[in-house]
């Protein structure tokens, strides 16, 4: 895997060994930051399902001021810390092993107020309807911030949770990528 653009493009990242975590391909990627972005004037990130921490260098390399990688796995966390340190981002960032609803919880106590959130758990048993409902129930996303959703083609999400509202979904293959936006 490897960073697309900004500060860090083109330098390699390390996947997570094994096959429990499955890598947003360098592509699919690109697609999603076309949509989001493609460059940020600061922010904090949160990617709730870290894996190697993918997503969320790839925000960090694009501008974000901060991100926070949540992931169950030990073997996702020090995938996790040893992409961080390789690209000496460790000022910028939170990393803990959790999961995910307790991770939420923590944030709401901390009233973290998060500029773009990644939700690209394992397909199956994925409970991204939840997950967006307590992030609107905690205001945990900033006005105008952005959710992208990442699961198959035939999960169902909701079109809206409060102001968090559904503005667009690709398909690429088999998984659906869906992005939300908080209304200002």
């Amino acid at each position: 895997m490897r960073i697309v653009s900004g500060t860090f493009k083109g330098r390699s990242i390390k996947a997570v060994k094994g096959s429990n975590t499955r890598p947003t391909t360098d592509k699919v990627k690109e697609s999603i930051f076309n949509i989001i972005g493609p460059y940020f004037g600061g922010g904090i990130a949160l990617d709730l399902f870290g894996g190697s921490g993918n997503l969320g260098i790839e925000a960090i390399s694009r501008g974000m001021e901060k991100a926070i990688f949540v992931d169950w796995e030990n073997s996702a966390i020090q995938t996790i810390r040893g992409n961080v340190q390789e690209l000496g981002i460790e000022d910028q960032v939170e990393i803990y092993r959790n999961d995910a609803f307790k991770a939420l919880k923590a944030l709401a106590k901390r009233e973290i107020s998060l500029d773009l959130v990644f939700l690209d758990p394992p397909y199956k048993g994925q409970k991204i309807n939840e997950i967006i409902e307590f992030i609107h129930e905690n205001n945990l996303l900033s006005d105008g911030g952005i959710i992208m959703a990442e699961c198959l083609k035939e999960d169902v999400l909701h079109e809206a949770v409060g102001g968090i509202t559904q503005t667009r979904r690709e398909i690429y293959g088999i998984t659906a990528i869906t992005i939300y936006r908080r209304e200002a």
